[in-house]
């Protein structure tokens, strides 16, 4: 099955080549056959009905420092193309928003990966509180004097932005810290939306698990141990990734979440899980394959294609 595969993602030249998730999926897609189109995200339109984007045709190999060729640059209706991957990193923002409202247009006779609709509804932070027997303690709130009793129930926090990515913007906050006034005063001057506060779990000094799901099925996990001095274990923030195994807890999260990863036309998940509690289930632009490729040997790149190929041949 040779496939037309259209990629919505960040500027390929920038891409880490040996740690990118997105660029191990378009090098397993070309070994497989499949032609590849690459755009970027201010390059998708809805044109009068037609939902089109101007990019160029692409060929990727692992070659550091000549990792891909473009061919001339051209417009596409993307009606046309059997697969688009929707891989742009978060912020998952009002443009990210309305990039899923203009790729529903197409799917599924466009097949869209992961679908839009649900990647629309099932912002990271947000979908996990279906599982509140499975997350810690957690508030989503704007309320300064909600997150205050929050930290006065449950003693060290962690304050984050609802919608951030790669760790940024996360803050571990003491129960006697006096910044909790001053940071609050700092996100709610940015933008209007609520912060996330968990209880913080000691744990995650012995790492925070990235638990890999495709269509609703674990493969396995890496393990992400925080820098020193740290207390995040995001991978853009130093986080150091370690072979580890699935537990029994682990399966059991994945038995619970795994039917509805599947139902809703998410492919390829990644959650994080700390001292057995899940804390965030990413859907927008997971990583972590390359990771669990060199640690545990398994093809995952070419696990999602069988996936993807099997949705668009059923």
């Amino acid at each position: 099955m040779s496939l037309s595969v259209a990629i919505q993602m960040d500027p390929i030249e920038t891409v880490d080549i040996h740690a990118d998730s997105t660029f191990r999926l378009a090098l397993e897609a070309g070994a497989r056959g499949h032609r590849l189109f690459y755009y970027q995200v201010p390059d998708l339109v809805w044109d009068d009905g037609r939902v089109k984007a101007s990019g160029w045709p692409l060929t990727v190999r692992s070659e550091e420092g000549n990792h891909f060729t473009l061919g001339a640059r051209e417009t596409r209706d993307l009606v046309n193309v059997d697969v688009v991957l929707l891989r742009q990193d978060p912020p998952f923002d009002m443009g990210y928003i309305t990039n899923t409202h203009i790729l529903e247009r197409i799917h599924p006779r466009t097949l869209v990966v992961n679908d839009p609709f649900w990647v629309r509804n099932s912002p990271e932070k947000i979908m996990v509180l279906d599982f509140r027997d499975l997350m810690p303690a957690t508030m989503v709130a704007r309320s300064l004097e909600a997150l205050r009793d929050f930290r006065d129930t449950h003693g060290d926090i962690i304050l984050k932005p609802l919608y951030g990515n790669g760790g940024a913007g996360i803050f571990k906050l003491g129960h006697a810290d006096t910044n909790l006034n001053a940071l609050h005063e700092l996100f709610t001057g940015i933008n209007r939306e609520p912060l996330m506060a968990q209880k913080f779990m000691p744990e995650v000094e012995q790492g925070d698990k990235r638990i890999i799901l495709i269509d609703g099925e674990p493969v396995g996990a890496i393990n992400r141990v925080p820098a020193k001095g740290e207390t995040r274990s995001n991978m853009h923030v130093g986080g150091r990734p370690e072979k580890i195994g699935l537990d029994d807890r682990d399966r059991e999260i994945c038995t619970r979440i795994g039917p509805m990863l599947r139902e809703r036309g998410l492919i390829f998940v990644g959650i994080d899980v700390i001292g057995g509690l899940m804390t965030e289930i990413n859907v927008t632009s997971p990583t972590g394959i390359q990771e669990l490729e060199r640690f545990d040997g398994t093809n995952v790149a070419g696990l999602i294609w069988d996936a993807i190929e099997r949705r668009r041949a059923g």
